[in-house]
């Protein structure tokens, strides 16, 4: 006997096991703390070109930018597959670990060095700066990734039901187009990333760079960001059924045994 199967647009229920949870958690929580210590270089790609007063080339961004794009990507996982009470769980333990690197490294900064330690200066160039970074990467990640993970399930349970298949025609498309996981890990992407790119490039870049270079920075990153979810959506929408089918949650479209 077989039970109909969930629909993708209702709400998360909890899975019945938690698996591959820890996984995702300690893998999101480790790029956002690398994240962290990366973005404190600003890194330009390209020749110096300039357009009617405005810094087109070279192209500004920071090291953060090379791995905190995925904890979007983990980010829609969490949300899509847990729901949004394990994804605010993963969330605030980032936010703790963050925070408490950020103190350990203001710390250690702050202490002597020992004899024949002749690396304070360097130590200090590099990570005294990361407190600011910190702060910037946590107020724009609390922003960010609750608004990820708020759009992931709001559009999920705001959507209905629809008959399947739906006649492939220019009337129906937006109907299917809301109701989609990728309109919705995309939609959540493109809202979060906003928030946390202009937040964290406001705080931790802000005065510190000329205007023109500022909204090249922030810009480019916004697009990257924005760009590798894209890029990476054909495997985020793989994974997501992976997990809940692992997790022994219904994978939408298929029977599941009652």
């Amino acid at each position: 006997m077989t039970a109909a199967p969930e629909s993708p647009l209702t709400s998360v229920r909890q899975p019945t096991s938690r698996r591959l949870y820890d996984i995702v958690l300690a893998l999101f929580c480790s790029l956002l703390l690398v994240s962290n210590i990366g973005a404190t270089k600003l890194i330009a790609f390209g020749p110096e070109l300039t357009v009617s007063g405005f810094p087109v080339l070279p192209i500004v961004t920071d090291g953060g930018a090379l791995l905190f794009p995925l904890t979007y990507i983990l980010g829609d996982v969490l949300a899509e597959v847990y729901g949004m009470r394990l994804a605010r769980r993963a969330i605030i333990l980032g936010f703790a670990i963050a925070l408490l690197a950020s103190v350990t490294f203001l710390l250690v900064d702050s202490a002597p060095a020992a004899s024949g330690y002749d690396q304070s200066g360097a130590f200090h160039a590099v990570l005294g700066f990361v407190p600011r970074i910190v702060l910037a990467s946590l107020c724009g990640y609390l922003a960010g990734q609750f608004l990820n993970a708020y759009v992931v399930v709001r559009l999920r349970e705001r959507a209905r039901p629809q008959p399947d298949p739906l006649p492939r025609t220019w009337r129906t498309w937006p109907t299917r187009t809301v109701g989609s996981l990728w309109w919705r890990l995309v939609s959540s992407t493109v809202v979060g990333e906003l928030a946390d790119t202009t937040i964290f490039c406001t705080i931790a870049f802000g005065g510190l760079i000329g205007l023109g270079s500022f909204v090249n920075y922030v810009l480019v990153g916004y697009l990257w960001k924005v760009g590798v979810e894209v890029v990476m959506l054909p495997v985020t929408l793989r994974v997501i059924p992976v997990v809940r089918r692992y997790e022994g949650y219904p994978v939408p479209g298929q029977a599941v045994s009652a």
